[in-house]
């Protein structure tokens, strides 16, 4: 069977993979930073600047948002799917709650690109 990959629906393998990879970019960005702070003595202004004006680390930084918005979208959606039965209801909180997350990508962009 031949399925349209362009589809706007999503499937479970689709879900399954898009967690992990997040999960693993989530995971990556919390271990360099756990080591930044044990390795960095002194934590200043200066010195955080510093990590935060390579443009790699803005990157990493900007995946990783991407990524925790992805994640919670999709953990959000299962778990209203479960425990929320009013369709209406489901559908509100879900917009409600996908805007939030897309309010703090939006957040940490300014932020991130404003070093």
């Amino acid at each position: 069977m031949v399925t349209n990959q362009a589809s706007i629906k999503r499937n479970g393998v689709q879900d399954y993979v898009s967690l992990r990879a997040t999960a693993a970019i989530i995971t990556a960005f919390t271990l360099f930073m756990i080591y930044f702070f044990i390795a960095t003595p002194v934590v200043s202004f200066e010195v955080w600047q510093g990590l935060f004006a390579n443009i790699y680390m803005k990157a990493f930084t900007l995946a990783t948002l991407i990524s925790i918005m992805i994640h919670v979208r999709i953990g959000l959606w299962q778990v209203l799917t479960d425990y929320i039965k009013p369709a209406g209801l489901r559908a509100g909180l879900q917009y409600v709650l996908n805007l939030i997350a897309f309010a703090y990508v939006a957040v940490g962009l300014f932020v991130l690109w404003g070093v």
